[in-house]
């Protein structure tokens, strides 16, 4: 049983944050303004049937006013023609209607209280609708905004984000590069100084040896014959020169 209620505890407060998130606050203070509009509404209607109904009690005691003052001339027409007790029944009819009128005016000044009070709170409504509107709107402006600053940040933020992966891709490119300059540069002094073969060339590294010391030997016979001589002879001049060396 405590599981249960644990899961549905857990199931509601997600429910609850999923609830939250895609609410839109704007949306919520435009419904609430609407609710308020459609009490004031009602407020409205109700001060226009309490009205109504005040004209209606008003018509009706115009009606018996003039019923009874209509049964007061004829009091006095049947008592000038010497009818007195139909002078006296046209009086009760009229001292009936006359209660009757009391009976409209307490209901009337009733009426009237219930329409001054329901005006009072359609005013206070009305008021306090429109300073709600105002609120709503600068709330909804102020959301907007936040909303617009929030959407600049996390754009700002994944552009740094992005600015400092291709930073971090573009020196790690730059390292390769500095390390094959390097090991190519290595691999050529390995090449050049025999360390490793070159598979690339038609001599192997024994005859590159062997290369190496007879042109040593060649330099070495002529600085002998130079220091035997005790003069260096002229070099050969190039392809269509015949100049001798100077002083010839």
């Amino acid at each position: 049983m405590g599981i249960m209620k644990r899961v549905q505890t857990l199931f509601q407060a997600k429910a609850n944050d999923a609830l939250n998130k895609a609410e839109d606050p704007r949306q919520t203070l435009d419904l609430s303004y609407e609710q308020q509009l459609e009490n004031l509404t009602k407020v409205k209607r109700a001060v226009a049937d309490v009205a109504t109904a005040r004209k209606r009690v008003e018509i009706q005691a115009e009606q018996l006013k003039s019923q009874g003052d209509k049964l007061a001339d004829q009091a006095k027409t049947a008592l000038a023609q010497g009818n007195e007790p139909l002078a006296r029944e046209a009086l009760t009819r009229r001292e009936a209607i006359a209660n009757q009128l009391k009976d409209l005016e307490t209901q009337h000044a009733s009426i009237q209280e219930q329409q001054n009070k329901l005006e009072d709170t359609a005013t206070k409504l009305q008021t306090q609708v429109e300073a709600f509107r105002t609120k709503k709107e600068t709330i909804k402006a102020t959301y907007t905004a936040a909303e617009a600053s929030a959407h600049v940040n996390e754009a700002v933020s994944g552009i740094s984000t992005s600015m400092g992966d291709a930073g971090a891709a573009m020196q790690r490119a730059q390292d390769k590069v500095a390390e094959m300059q390097a090991r190519s540069g290595a691999l050529d002094e390995l090449l050049s100084s025999g360390a490793l073969t070159d598979l690339t060339s038609t001599n192997d590294d024994i005859q590159a040896q062997l290369d190496k010391a007879s042109s040593t030997s060649d330099i070495d016979a002529q600085l002998a014959a130079l220091k035997s001589s005790g003069a260096v002879s002229a070099l050969p001049s190039g392809p269509g020169g015949g100049a001798t060396p100077e002083g010839n």
